[in-house]
């Protein structure tokens, strides 16, 4: 995009200018195993985003969510999460094939302060704790297994910022509908109607079908 008067950061050095140098606490954080309390942050999230990149550079972020917990530690430096039924698109997946890097968000509804584990991911098709991540008589078909290289926490300003958890900033209708998205650029050939239904209180019957 050619706009007049943009100015950009062309370099690293540049960069440091600008923002100044890390504390010594933030550039110390990083670690590379799972401490227990991030153990206990993980069978606390429900949540989190799934950051992937092609060999390309085409780049994904998926939302990936379960009851709290459905992360499963495999050990310190390993974790698995499962695969839901979705809409196929598969586009992290397909990423991870061609480049292993993966960078995940954990969250906690309520929390501003987020988990971060960055590492190396793979995809089964089976393993022997699949079982244990059955839920609603889903068990998952795929599972994403990340062996990790860093692991920190992100402060909270972000989330504070944003004021996410407050309900008095919510506003869910300042959006148009699922549905009404569903049909006017998804081109959905059902009547808005039926899609108004169809993503309406029942929507949550056939999430693990």
């Amino acid at each position: 995009m050619d706009v007049p008067g943009l100015v950009e950061v062309a370099s690293a050095d540049e960069l440091s200018e600008l923002l100044g140098e890390p504390t010594p606490t933030a550039a110390d954080k990083v670690r590379t195993s799972l401490h227990d309390h991030d153990k206990q942050w993980l069978a606390a999230s429900p949540f989190c985003l799934i950051s992937t990149s092609a060999a390309d550079g085409g780049c994904d972020t998926s939302p990936k969510g379960d009851p709290a917990g459905f992360t499963h530690v495999l050990d310190d430096r390993t974790i698995a999460l499962p695969d839901r039924p979705g809409n196929r698109r598969a586009d992290g997946f397909r990423n991870i094939l061609t480049n292993p890097h993966v960078g995940l968000l954990f969250l906690i509804p309520g929390r501003a302060d987020t988990l971060r584990i960055n590492g190396r991911a793979r995809i089964l098709r089976d393993a022997p704790f699949f079982e244990r991540m059955t839920v609603k008589g889903n068990r998952p078909r795929l599972a994403l297994l990340v062996d990790i290289d860093e692991v920190f926490y992100h402060c909270p300003k972000a989330l504070l910022r944003a004021g996410l958890w407050k309900t008095a900033t919510w506003n869910p209708d300042a959006a148009p509908s699922r549905a009404v998205i569903a049909k006017t650029l998804e081109h959905r050939p059902e009547t808005l109607e039926d899609l108004e239904r169809h993503y309406g209180p029942r929507y949550d019957e056939s999430l693990y079908t």
